[in-house]
Parts: C-alpha cells; sequence; structure tokens
C-alpha cells in the first residue's frame, strides 16, 4: 500500500527512484513507495531535478509545485506536491 499523507495544502508519498534506466517510467509500487525509472545519473542533483520534472508531467502540475522533502542522496524519497489531494494524486498517476 502506497504512502500517503495529505494536509491543507497538498499531498505527500514516498518514492523510490532508479537512475540510469533505459527510460522514464512508472515501475509499479516498491514496499510502500512508488518507483520512479529515469534516464538521469544521480550526478549532482541530476535525478533529483529528472524526478520532481517527471512526477509534475504525471501529475500536471507546475515542476515548483514538486519538492524533495528527504532523501536528497539516496534513493528513497519523500516528496511533495502543493495543489493536490490524495485522490487527486492517485487518478492521475492511475493507482
Amino acid at each position: 500500500m502506497l504512502y500517503f499523507k495529505s494536509d491543507a495544502g497538498g499531498v505527500t508519498f514516498k518514492v523510490r527512484v532508479q537512475p540510469r534506466a533505459a527510460r522514464d517510467e512508472l515501475g509499479g509500487l516498491w514496499d510502500d513507495s512508488l518507483k520512479i525509472r529515469l534516464c538521469a545519473p544521480p550526478v549532482e542533483g541530476e535525478a533529483n531535478r529528472a524526478c520532481c520534472k517527471f512526477l509534475a508531467g504525471l501529475l500536471r502540475v507546475p515542476v515548483s509545485a514538486v519538492e524533495i522533502l528527504k532523501g536528497q542522496t539516496g534513493r528513497s524519497k519523500l516528496v511533495r506536491v502543493r495543489g493536490l489531494d490524495e485522490q487527486q494524486v492517485r487518478q492521475r498517476l492511475g493507482l
């Protein structure tokens, strides 16, 4: 079951990133996290920027509305999306 935490400003959820993948895509669930495969390498924040951009595109929000709260240097991340609720995120991700 995917971890979600909602508040008045948005929703927070867990992401597991696999850098240097063949293409950017959702990889299903990994424990309580959403698995994301990214082409970007985990160098100098490239994978983090790619993660925010990829999620913003999927969720149809500006990149500035997606923020990595925890896990900037690891594969497991806690991501916050402003302006959406849990139901909207689930619908837009197809969960």
